[in-house]
């Protein structure tokens, strides 16, 4: 059960993500948010703390992957935590292809995102 709707706004949040509308995605996001990134100099990856500083690491993942796209996905709740998982596709601007399953783990405070903290795989190439 999800009486605080938080799986339809996981869905909403992959609907903003995929239409790169970071009003729409920051509208989610409580003003003491945080994200964790998924690559960065610590064990949690990189962190970022506020509305201002979690919309520009969205934004510069847009910009690193200008037509990123989140598909396959699905997501489940329990209380105020909730976990999407995807799979990420695009492009960078160097031309090279992404695809690379992930998930996010959501935590939620008054109907408002207060973390995020994302997961990639790590394709290796060889």
């Amino acid at each position: 059960m999800d009486p605080a709707g938080h799986g339809e706004t996981l869905e909403a949040l992959t609907a903003a993500f995929n239409a790169h509308d970071l009003d729409a995605i920051m509208a989610f996001f409580a003003d003491d948010c945080s994200l964790d990134m998924p690559r960065g100099p610590d064990p949690w990856g990189r962190r970022l703390v506020g509305r201002a500083a979690v919309r520009e690491g969205l934004a510069s993942r847009f910009a690193g992957l200008p037509d990123a796209h989140y598909g396959e996905d699905r997501h489940w709740v329990c209380g105020d935590l909730g976990v999407s998982e995807w799979l990420l596709t695009g492009t960078t601007p160097d031309g090279d292809e992404v695809r690379v399953r992930g998930c996010d783990h959501w935590e939620f405070r008054d109907g408002k995102v207060v973390r995020k903290d994302s997961y990639w795989k790590i394709v290796d190439r060889r």
